[in-house]
């Protein structure tokens, strides 16, 4: 199969607003796929590379002439960039980059621009997991049930169509848990409220648990072998000691474990989540900074799986495993007040919210479960939009990603925050397209500064450190909520409010 198949199907994709539609679009490609290329388009479908790493930087992938018609076959893609991904040693980066040269050298301008993209993780067309999923199930004629099973317990949809496409249903029914392997994790929906939440898993006793600001991890234990994985199935045993220690001594043979990673104060509060990221990213701390597990769910235990049990068999079994220092703080009640002065106390001892769980669910590997509800204080700020930048993509034409600022009374000017696109309509692309066009001071053709007049509600999850801009914090999940034409910039919230809202301070 071309390469230039996969870029033209993407465009499509990231052209179609409806999700059948892009369902489609994908389905087609894959069934026009050979069964060992399944895999393989899978990835590139997925915008990510079969190789993690190829040692190629953003700064290395431009300058190149490009072909005048397409000829590179995703193999051949693939084969390169292996290629490139193994090369170490002196002399490494000139081999590579002569390599990458040539590579970009048979690909057209289009082919070259998404390329790149794939490289650096930058491909955003639209094609989701459950959507690629969708398509797999189509495109093979399997049903869709299974291929999400087969997906969660491999830990991968390009392996999944793979085995779709050469094996059909009996390959897909053939991969199971297994222990050292990862499956995808299972995810909660929201709720604003603790009662919402409860609304909508019944009348009927539930789990309410502390909801932690870490790393997700999955732990797996066979023997003497322990692994640690993260929310993205990457192996971090190494980085992680700490826990992989915890796990070994567990009086079992295996096990698989479910939970969170992260760093205390001396006090028992949860450091910022900057500080337990740093720490997850190395395998020791120069200060003896320490990321203590917590687990919340028992997946596997000496060769029984416990996937399809529901969660109050899987808690009791946990909870007889696992000592209590290990694990989430919960409580069940069907009380609506217990639950609400629950939430209470985890969000007085620093923590995010909770996760209300329905007891007689089994867990849903790599889906948004029905049967999780997550909650958590919904923090809104009403900040002054300083610059927009031109969006790309679907987005070209418009002015897009707003940048944030809080105003600040010491100096009677504003301090950035950080920079969102996330939840705007077209129509709010639009107006705000007009808008700053309007308030328009300077343009390099790239970032439009705008004299800072215009309010914008945000939402987001919580404030973290930043030494990237000037107030030393920034925003975490911003989002835009509405434009407050009913508000001046002089009673947007001040940086001192956004400081307040850290949950170190």
């Amino acid at each position: 199969m071309l390469f230039s198949d996969v870029l033209h199907a993407s465009q499509q994709v990231a052209a179609t607003s409806a999700r059948n539609g892009k369902i489609t679009i994908l389905a087609d490609l894959l069934a026009r796929a050979k069964p060992d290329e399944a895999e393989l388009l899978a990835y590139f479908l997925a915008g990510r590379l079969q190789q993690r790493r190829t040692g190629i930087g953003w700064r290395s992938l431009t300058g190149f002439p490009a072909a005048s018609e397409p000829s590179l076959t995703i193999t051949e893609v693939d084969a390169a960039l292996e290629h490139l991904a193994g090369l170490a040693g002196a002399g490494s980066q000139l081999t590579r980059q002569s390599g990458l040269a040539e590579l970009m050298g048979r690909a057209t301008a289009d082919e070259q621009r998404f390329l790149g993209g794939l490289i650096v993780g930058e491909t955003r067309q639209g094609a989701l997991e459950g959507v690629l999923l969708q398509a797999i199930a189509r495109a093979f004629d399997v049903p869709l049930d299974l291929v999400r099973r087969a997906a969660m317990l491999s830990g991968s949809v390009p392996a999944v169509a793979g085995a779709a496409a050469t094996g059909g249903p009996a390959a897909l029914e053939a991969l199971r848990l297994e222990v050292g392997r990862p499956v995808l994790p299972m995810l909660a929906s929201s709720a604003p409220t603790v009662a919402e939440a409860l609304a909508k898993l019944g009348d009927a006793p539930v789990a309410v648990e502390a909801k932690l600001d870490g790393i997700r991890i999955q732990a797996h234990k066979r023997g003497d072998e322990v692994g640690v994985f993260s929310r993205s199935l990457d192996d971090i045993t190494v980085r992680l000691p700490e826990v992989a220690a915890a796990v070994a001594a567990l009086p079992c043979h295996s096990c698989v474990l479910d939970g969170e990673a992260l760093a205390l104060d001396a006090a028992g509060r949860p450091r910022a989540f900057q500080e337990t990221a740093a720490r997850s990213a190395s395998a020791a701390d120069p200060a003896g900074l320490a990321l203590n597990p917590y687990f919340f769910d028992l997946l596997e235990v000496d060769g029984l799986a416990l996937l399809d049990e529901p969660t109050r068999v899987r808690q009791e079994r946990l909870a007889s495993l696992v000592p209590e220092e290990f694990r989430v703080t919960r409580m069940v009640t069907a009380d609506p007040a217990a639950a609400e002065e629950f939430s209470r106390e985890v969000l007085a001892r620093g923590h995010e919210g909770v996760v209300i769980k329905a007891l007689d669910l089994p867990y849903e590997a790599g889906r948004r479960g029905a049967g999780w509800v997550k909650v958590k204080p919904v923090l809104t700020l009403d900040l002054v939009v300083l610059a927009v930048e031109r969006g790309s993509g679907r987005r070209s034409g418009w002015l897009s990603n707003i940048h944030l600022g809080a105003r600040d009374p010491a100096t009677g000017g504003f301090v950035m925050l950080g920079k969102t696109f996330k939840g705007m309509t077209d129509e709010m692309l639009a107006w705000q397209t007009a808008r700053f066009e309007e308030l328009k001071v300077a343009d390099d053709g790239w970032a439009v500064a705008v004299r800072p007049e215009q309010v914008v509600e945000i939402a987001f999850d919580g404030v973290q450190r930043s030494p990237r801009y000037p107030g030393g914090v920034a925003l975490r999940f911003a989002r835009v909520v509405r434009y407050r034409d009913d508000k001046t910039a002089a009673e947007a919230d001040t940086i001192d409010t956004v400081r307040s809202l850290a949950r170190w301070a």
